[in-house]
């Protein structure tokens, strides 16, 4: 995006649209002419980018003074941006926990436009590990956090899921067949965590577990990835169960209640509290 203050560039409109957002941010409801005069554009460019904004809920006009205010759709991006935040914060020593008791990398990962997004990790000390750039974006099917962050939602959410985004293929084990899918959503369900066999990148395996919030909602996953040498069979069901416990820990530190059962009982969880894994 274009840092030069008079919006030139290519994305001119977005460069403005943004300055009328900070501008109206700063006060306690803004007239069009103080918008205007701070941001150096005339009236009429204001007032068009205001109606946009205010179409999309980003913004909101006063009825009495005809002032202008942040609207409901900018406190609800404002609001999970803090939640995103909270969760990676309280989330990092469980994380770093689960990564020394395993020796792999541990990964979080939010849900964001039917892709599972990484927002946090925690690489171990292996030459060869798994690295996911904050920000990075893997398909929900095919990933471990995608698979424990579908598995939280309803069957009507699931199909719709398949109907936007599809099960593309990206290695000879990746799903791509709708029914066989549900059904492996249905063991995640059961079991209370999720596995990527080799699905979305042959060598390496991951498993991962839902973080919920109070509501019992899905707010983000945790996972454990590493090369198919080090996560054998052996090893995937007893790291699948500490990926689950980590992901229960997590979740009552942030205060979810209610969807973790009697794993709230378990002391061994409570990593932040200077237990283990």
């Amino acid at each position: 995006m274009s840092k030069d203050p008079n919006g030139s560039g290519t994305m001119q409109s977005l460069d403005r649209a943004i300055r009328v957002l900070d501008i109206v941010a700063e006060g306690d409801g803004v007239s069009l002419t103080h918008i205007s005069r701070r941001a150096g554009l005339s009236p009429s460019t204001v007032h068009r980018i205001l109606a946009t904004l205010e179409q999309h809920d980003l913004l909101q006009q006063e009825r009495d003074r005809g002032h202008w205010l942040i609207g409901v759709r900018t406190f609800q991006i404002g609001n999970a941006f803090l939640r995103n935040r909270k969760v990676s914060e309280v989330a990092r020593p469980f994380m770093r926990d689960l990564m020394e008791a395993t020796g792999e990398t541990v990964s979080l990962a939010i849900e964001d436009d039917n892709s599972a997004v990484f927002i946090a990790q925690l690489e171990c000390h292996s030459p060869v590990r798994t690295f996911h750039r904050p920000g990075s974006r893997v398909a929900m099917h095919a990933s471990a956090v995608g698979k424990a962050l579908l598995a939280s939602q309803d069957t009507r959410a699931v199909r719709r899921y398949l109907e936007h985004a599809g099960l593309p293929k990206f290695t000879d084990k990746t799903m791509v067949d709708p029914a066989a899918f549900e059904r492996e959503l249905l063991i995640t369900r059961q079991r209370g965590w999720s596995l990527d066999d080799e699905e979305r990148i042959i060598g390496m395996r991951c498993v991962g577990a839902a973080i919920q919030n109070e509501h019992c909602e899905a707010l983000a996953a945790v996972s454990i990835s590493g090369p198919t040498a080090r996560m054998t069979p052996d090893r995937i069901s007893e790291w699948g169960a500490m990926v689950k416990r980590c992901a229960a820990a997590i979740t009552l530190a942030i205060g979810g209640g209610g969807c973790v059962g009697d794993i709230a009982d378990d002391t061994r969880i409570l990593s932040g509290a200077g237990g283990k894994i």
